[in-house]
């Protein structure tokens, strides 16, 4: 055989499946050595099932509201939204590969210790997200969009949004909010039972951000994970938080389970602060009502983390090409600029608006700025970049272990 004869003998076999139905299950890997337009003519008249974290109204509104209906319209495709995210959603696939099942989710939402723990036990396909036409437009410069929790994203994931960790507070109530680590503890102290974290990944994430304060940096982190380093760093923290605790919000012997959770407490007056790893979160849950309208978000001088959310296509996804048509769709210039808008989403884009075409470069820099926002300046002083999802793991691990074991 000549030596393109057997990519075209895949090709074309894949291309006689081609149709209005998904047709036999056919890999992302082996999508994407086809044309684009072959790729669609085969997810036209599918259906696409999306895990996806479902605890945020106007997350499921954007995404139910907005793109679903110009899936539809534009090829037919006909979205389906279920919960499933983190570990949850990774037993669920080690469950479905034991059981041979080969009818999974299409698409799933991941990022950090997901992804991690799916690329290690081979869950994803790819590679695929290259190919997408709007990948073009990523913005492939950046560290924080293009690698996840330090790991490349080896076509594995494609990039869906951007954001940084700021904290949440109200100037009415605390006109001299602390700016650095060293300042909030002393806040915490004088003001007790008036702070706290939540339980989950934005929780875990505002401990690791008093990690590399605390540690030495984000640089002492960087690089892999290292036993000796991550203990080190631990113990800083955990020392941190033994001195501060019995200051917290019910004396640190409960924590709200999630951020939503926290976001009400902060409402409801019981805490002086609540948290986002969206930094536009403060923003656009003043206009959905859920925080007060004079909250803002504050960056700590140390810095805050920063990390980017993708796209993956599970292993047993039985419409690889309707996932792709998604996908690609999501990383467009119009669904981009739709979720930034702060009365939608607020969610931060990953593509470089100044490679874009005139018409959407002109309507990214045009879109409305809050003046409650923080400015492109401040978030690019201060942005840190994950480290080894391995951190993430063990830290949120240990946390919870010492909270048992210490009974708070």
């Amino acid at each position: 055989l000549l030596p393109f004869a057997a990519p075209l003998l895949v090709a074309s076999a894949l291309l006689a499946g081609c149709g209005g139905e998904a047709g036999p299950s056919v890999e992302a890997t082996d999508l994407a050595t086809l044309p684009w337009d072959s790729v669609v003519t085969r997810a036209e008249g599918t259906e696409v099932l999306w895990r996806m974290w479902r605890g945020d109204p106007a997350i499921n509104a954007y995404v139910d509201g907005w793109v679903a209906p110009r899936l539809q319209e534009r090829w037919g495709i006909r979205l389906t939204t279920v919960a499933g995210n983190g570990p949850e959603l990774v037993n669920q696939l080690v469950v479905e590969r034991q059981a041979g099942a080969t009818d999974g989710a299409d698409l799933v939402w991941i990022n950090g210790e997901t992804f991690h723990n799916l690329r290690d036990e081979g869950l994803l396909q790819g590679p695929w997200a290259g190919v997408l036409p709007n990948a073009q437009w990523v913005d492939s410069t950046s560290v924080i969009v293009m690698r996840d929790f330090e790991a490349p994203l080896a076509g594995l994931e494609s990039p869906w949004g951007r954001v940084q960790f700021a904290l949440i507070h109200d100037p009415a109530r605390t006109p001299d909010a602390p700016s650095t680590v060293p300042e909030l503890g002393a806040w915490i102290r004088a003001n007790p039972g008036r702070f706290t974290h939540d339980q989950a990944f934005t929780g875990i994430t505002f401990l690791k951000t008093l990690m590399y304060a605390l540690g030495g940096g984000v640089e002492r982190f960087q690089g892999g994970f290292r036993e000796a380093d991550y203990l080190a760093g631990r113990d800083s923290l955990f020392d941190w938080l033994d001195t501060h605790r019995e200051y917290f919000w019910r004396e640190g012997e409960s924590y709200p389970p999630g951020v939503a959770e926290l976001h009400r407490l902060f409402a409801n007056g019981e805490v002086d602060f609540s948290m986002s790893n969206n930094q536009n979160e403060a923003i656009t849950k003043t206009r959905q009502g859920v925080l007060p309208p004079s909250a803002r978000p504050l960056l700590l001088e140390e810095g805050t983390i920063a990390n980017a959310h993708y796209l993956g296509i599970p292993f047993n996804a039985s419409n690889a090409a309707g996932a792709m048509v998604v996908a690609d769709f999501l990383l467009s210039p119009e669904a981009q600029l739709q979720k930034l808008r702060p009365d939608v989403w607020g969610d931060g884009t990953v593509l470089a608006t100044e490679r874009l075409p005139d018409e959407w470069r002109r309507a990214f820099s045009g879109l409305e700025n809050d003046p409650r926002a923080l400015t492109t300046v401040a978030l690019e002083a201060r942005a840190r970049p994950e480290v080894d999802a391995a951190y993430h793991e063990r830290l949120a691990a240990d946390w919870r272990e010492r909270i048992r074991r210490t009974g708070r």
